[in-house]
C-alpha cells in the first residue's frame, strides 16, 4: 500500500510540476504583453511585438498554471490522509490532472484569441471560444465530482470509522 502511494505521489508531482512549468511558461507571454517587446535578459537585443490579448487574460492563464500546479502537490502532499478513508486512490489520483490539464489548456485560449473565454458555447460566433469552452467543460464537471466525491467518502468514514 505503501508503494502505491508513493508511485501516486510522483504521478501527481510530476503532473504538477509540468503544469507549473506551463504556467511559468504563459508568464512570460504575460511579461511581454505587459512590457510591449520580447525580451530576455541577458541575451541581448528586444522584439518589438505587442502580443495579442488583454491583460487579465494573460493574468488567469499564468495564475491557472501555477495555481492548479500547486493543488497537485497538495493533493499528492495529502494522499496519506485521503487513502484513510477513500477506497479506490486511482480516482484520486487520475481525476486531478484531468482537471488541471484541462483548465489551463482552456484557460490559455483567451489571451491568444479575441474574446475565447469558453464560458458559453455559442456556436454562431467565435470558433476559439467554443473550442475553449469544450476544454474547460470536462474539467469543471470532474472537478465537482471529484470534490463531492472526497466530501462523501469522508462523510461516510467519520460515522463509520471502521
Amino acid at each position: 500500500m505503501k508503494n502505491d502511494i508513493l508511485k501516486h505521489q510522483r504521478f501527481l508531482v510530476i503532473h504538477g510540476t509540468l503544469i507549473l512549468l506551463t504556467g511559468f511558461i504563459i508568464g512570460f507571454g504575460f511579461l511581454f504583453f505587459i512590457t510591449g517587446n520580447i525580451s530576455l535578459w541577458p541575451i541581448p537585443g528586444k522584439i518589438d511585438y505587442q502580443m495579442p490579448g488583454r491583460y487579465d487574460a494573460w493574468r488567469m492563464a499564468h495564475m491557472e498554471g501555477i495555481i492548479n500546479g500547486l493543488m497537485l502537490w497538495l493533493i499528492a502532499a495529502l494522499l496519506p490522509v485521503f487513502a484513510t478513508f477513500v477506497k479506490n486512490l486511482k480516482w484520486l489520483v487520475i481525476l486531478p490532472p484531468v482537471i488541471s490539464w484541462s483548465i489551463v489548456i482552456g484557460a490559455s485560449f483567451d489571451p491568444l484569441f479575441p474574446d475565447a473565454r469558453g464560458l458559453v458555447f455559442d456556436a454562431t460566433t467565435n470558433l476559439m471560444n467554443d473550442i475553449s469552452f469544450f476544454v474547460f467543460f470536462p474539467g469543471v464537471f470532474l472537478c465537482f465530482v471529484l470534490v463531492i466525491g472526497i466530501l462523501v467518502s469522508a462523510w461516510k468514514h467519520s460515522r463509520n470509522p471502521s
